[in-house]
């Protein structure tokens, strides 16, 4: 039986910010949390996650200690939204460490 292919064009596009399983988007935000903190608007533009707080929620289910603090923002259209959550990294998962 002959594997299926994916042509090189579309292989491109499940790189990156495509995929949107919760997996790559999970791996996403934790790299750029270690990076410095984030608001919720660059999460969603940059990152390409919807739900940026349920994707917080997973991380810190994972172990990693993320504060929010709330801001109030001007987007690029020059509207203000009050109460954007900013996350920032306080600890990574702690290390497993083999026996």
């Amino acid at each position: 039986m002959k594997k299926a292919t994916i042509p090189e064009e579309k292989r491109s596009l499940s790189q990156g910010n495509s995929n949107t399983t919760t997996n790559a988007q999970n791996a996403r935000l934790a790299e750029r949390v270690k990076q410095g903190s984030v608001d919720t608007f660059t999460i969603m533009r940059d990152l390409n996650i919807c739900r940026p707080g349920a994707r917080i929620c997973d991380l810190r289910n994972a172990g990693y200690k993320i504060i929010t603090n709330r801001i109030t923002m001007t987007d690029e259209w020059g509207r203000i939204h009050r109460g954007v959550a900013v996350y920032t990294l306080i600890a990574e998962p702690d290390a497993k460490v083999a026996a």
